[in-house]
């Protein structure tokens, strides 16, 4: 999978796709707009009256025409500066599970790796001041997901999320962060490091321009993207009037399992985790028993990345056959990755040693073989899977 890199575009492309992503409002218009054309930049060149046709809304209109030149010159400038990327609706690396809910971004400005946006995760949220347990509970299920190779996606909130980013991180796992602000804004501020290691180690992910500050009903859409970019949803501890139980009904409206972890009658932030366990969440003590009811829907997504995956990393035609033994074929890449891992864990800078391919398309196979089951990640470095 190759990199989405704003540069990936031309850039009379990528300035279409950010003029219709700072035009705002609601996404679903200019999504159709885009579906009835080959490129951004066709779509903008229609004109105001097809524009009108495909349901994009006067202030809209009014946005595309006049749109505000410093915004698009800061947004460019992000751009431009290295780990920052953008993925438009078109985009064949727009992350496959996004896709499938029933308001999906017009486009994901990402800072980090976005290729971890495809990798399996878990979305753990809760509320923003916990108990002492549930904190410690958030920081303990987002270490166990890493640890058994799942990334741990949340908003950067206070409290259950921070816990949550921080477990993963302490695995040495993988985490996403989704801010209701613009990729570059931590929010809320305390979280600044946070943000930074982060980006450093996992992906932060915004439908919002850079620049964009904290905005009320940002956040509820934003809740949209946790889950629908993650396999399931848990929620660690919500009151009974919660964005963590907005997440937990966006979740299910997309199809996806939502858990929860009881607590003591006596504690205001588990009531909402047992009104969802009445509704029907997964009960769950334990983070493996999340782990294995999300084991199918992460062969789903494995599906979606070999169709994705193209040129010499590809496995849709390599895999298209299968061994006597029922174990798919392998590429003669694959085969040369497979020779080069052994069963102590192996760092990535001496994969591209021992085999002479790149580090983004050992990134590519690597992924689509922990999918499998074949390979177990720790701490950045790779084994076969015992």
């Amino acid at each position: 999978m190759r990199p989405a890199y704003a540069g990936a575009m031309t850039d009379p492309q990528c300035d279409a796709l950010l003029r219709l992503v700072h035009a705002g409002g609601g996404v679903a218009a200019r999504r159709r707009l885009l579906d009835s054309h080959s490129c951004p930049a066709t779509a903008l060149a229609a004109g105001a009256r097809y524009w009108r046709s495909h349901g994009v809304d006067e202030p809209q209109i009014l946005a595309l025409l006049t749109t505000d030149s410093y915004a698009l010159t800061a947004t460019r400038d992000w751009l431009q500066q290295d780990g920052h990327h953008l993925l438009g609706w078109q985009d064949p690396d727009y992350p496959a599970l996004l896709r499938r809910i029933p308001s999906p971004p017009l486009a994901l400005f990402v800072a980090g790796d976005p290729t971890s946006l495809w990798h399996p995760s878990v979305a753990v949220v809760g509320s923003r001041s916990p108990s002492a347990g549930g904190r410690d509970n958030a920081f303990d299920f987002g270490r166990a997901f890493a640890d058994s190779g799942l990334t741990v996606t949340s908003g950067l909130a206070a409290g259950i999320d921070t816990a949550a980013h921080e477990g993963a991180l302490a695995a040495g796992g993988r985490t996403i962060a989704v801010l209701g602000t613009g990729p570059d804004v931590p929010y809320p501020r305390a979280n600044a490091a946070l943000h930074g290691r982060i980006v450093a180690g996992g992906v932060v992910v915004s439908e919002h321009p850079p620049g964009t500050l904290a905005r009320k009903e940002h956040f509820p859409s934003r809740n949209r993207i946790i889950a629908g970019l993650a396999l399931g949803t848990l929620v660690v501890e919500a009151a009974e009037r919660s964005g963590a139980l907005i997440t937990a009904r966006m979740a299910t409206d997309c199809g996806r399992d939502v858990f929860a972890v009881p607590g003591s009658i006596h504690n205001p932030v588990a009531r909402g985790c047992h009104r969802l366990i009445r509704d029907g969440a997964g009960l769950v003590e334990t983070a493996q028993e999340v782990i294995d009811a999300l084991g199918a829907l992460a062969g789903e997504l494995a599906e979606a990345l070999r169709g994705r995956l193209a040129g010499p990393t590809s496995l849709a035609s390599p895999m298209s056959g299968a061994s006597a033994g029922g174990r798919p074929v392998l590429s003669a890449h694959h085969q040369k990755l497979w020779q080069a891992l052994g069963h102590d864990p192996t760092d990535m800078d001496r994969l591209v040693l021992r085999t002479g391919l790149t580090a983004a398309e050992l990134s590519s196979m690597l992924l689509v073989m922990e999918l499998e089951g074949r390979v177990a990640v720790e701490h950045g470095r790779y084994s076969r899977k015992r």
